[in-house]
């Protein structure tokens, strides 16, 4: 049944439906073979959704778009590049920088590569910069918008994985960082040998100017976390009071926002999260009848008996999401990923949270990868270019981020 239910939802994929639908008219169809009741659908399905954690999912969806459609962004950007333009080929490190400025804010590796990407890319052609190279970096450092909190995969891992969501922010800020670090090398290192330009001058009266006027955008992530971590509110509480400060900064702070834009950016961001929330009650459904015919333990006992080396069966995990990455958008793969693998991380002793985090960070690798790629598609419609010349030009971002996805998995491991 699990062979009839996989080979069917590639087939249905190959065929261009939705994954969402794949993944419901698959498991559909095996729970139809294996005669259970098709009532069980539904009440899984319902089920999967059927968290109070997941109020989070909306709102920091719709809190980044606010701050993404105002300028936000552009004041991030500006903050960046009067700390570091400077530098040769600073104009490339200020786009990664705004990039984890804005992952803490946005929660999403698409909402981030078109926020840095809409502001940026004009001024990076403006400054001779290579468009393909600049884009992919910009898609590059989207991913980390998923791996610095507050981060929507994460939410879900937490619900599915029934885990603490913010012992997994916590545990998000090293690997984004280090993410964000290896792409400023790579870009400093292309700076020299392109012989790209520097930015803006160094000065500390630019610098102050321009952090007083990202100050009210650099307070959202001080409050979401700030409020989190102190214990004054919940995860999903402080997906709200982001949404709030929001408005309230874009209305009558910035004034860069009226209530027209707001209610288009309510509908939008209600739109996604319909189809993020399909996606979850499908692959719900699916986990169930996964777990019904003991798929995760017979393949964990499996994967197991091939070797006592932690290493060797982690570095096969690694390969594993990757692949999936690659094929199947976040969401969907940490859903379909989690219920297979958690059995056999923890077999392997590796803790629950950890194991999270390196899924987050390998999916995330996926949105620069080809066909699936989010990242690139925002970035070459922020561009204008082919995705066969970003997707060219993201190479060596790409390598860099699967070394440090290694570091996330492997130094632990050495370490315990």
């Amino acid at each position: 049944m699990s062979l009839l239910l996989f080979g069917l939802f590639f087939v249905l994929l190959l065929l261009g439906l939705p994954v969402a639908v794949a993944i419901f008219g698959a498991t559909l169809v095996a729970l139809q073979g294996d005669g259970v009741p098709l009532l069980v659908l539904p009440q899984q399905m319902f089920a999967g959704v059927d968290s109070f954690a997941l109020v989070a999912v909306p709102m920091f969806i719709l809190a980044g778009d606010i701050m993404a459609e105002g300028q936000v962004s552009a004041r991030l950007v500006a903050l960046a590049d009067a700390m570091i333009g400077f530098l040769k080929g600073g104009l490339s490190i200020v786009s990664v920088l705004a990039s984890m400025f804005f992952a803490a804010i946005s929660g999403s590796g698409a909402a981030t590569t078109a926020a840095v990407g809409s502001t940026l890319v004009p001024e990076l052609k403006r400054k001779g910069y290579d468009p393909a190279s600049a884009a992919s970096l910009i898609a590059a450092g989207g991913t980390i918008g998923v791996v610095i909190p507050p981060s929507v995969p994460m939410i879900i891992y937490a619900v599915i994985a029934q885990e603490s969501v913010s012992k997994l922010f916590l545990s998000g800020f090293l690997p984004g960082l280090a993410m964000g670090v290896g792409l400023i090398i790579v870009a400093l290192v292309q700076g020299h040998r392109r012989a790209y330009p520097r930015g803006s001058a160094f000065s500390l009266a630019t610098i102050w100017r321009t952090f007083r006027a990202a100050f009210w955008g650099l307070m959202t992530p001080v409050i979401i976390l700030g409020g989190i971590f102190s214990g004054v509110f919940t995860p999903s509480e402080s997906a709200v009071i982001a949404v709030n400060y929001a408005i309230l900064v874009s209305l009558f702070i910035y004034r860069d926002l009226n209530l027209r834009d707001i209610y288009r950016l309510f509908i939008r961001a209600a739109v996604t999260t319909a189809v993020i929330m399909f996606v979850i009650s499908a692959s719900a459904a699916l986990s169930w009848a996964l777990s019904n015919w003991q798929v995760p333990t017979r393949l964990a006992d499996l994967v197991l008996g091939l070797s006592t080396n932690s290493f060797v069966l982690l570095g096969l995990m690694l390969i594993l999401i990757l692949l999936t990455g690659v094929f199947i958008e976040t969401a969907s793969a940490l859903i379909i990923l989690t219920p297979i693998l958690l059995p056999l991380a923890t077999g392997l002793g590796i803790d629950p949270v950890h194991f999270g985090i390196i899924l987050v960070v390998g999916l995330a690798i996926g949105m620069i990868t080809p066909p699936v790629a989010i990242n690139l598609y925002v970035a070459s419609s922020v561009t204008k270019l082919s995705l066969e010349r970003i997707a060219g030009a993201v190479v060596p971002y790409l390598l860099v981020l699967i070394g440090v996805l290694m570091l996330v998995a492997f130094v632990p491991l050495m370490l315990r």
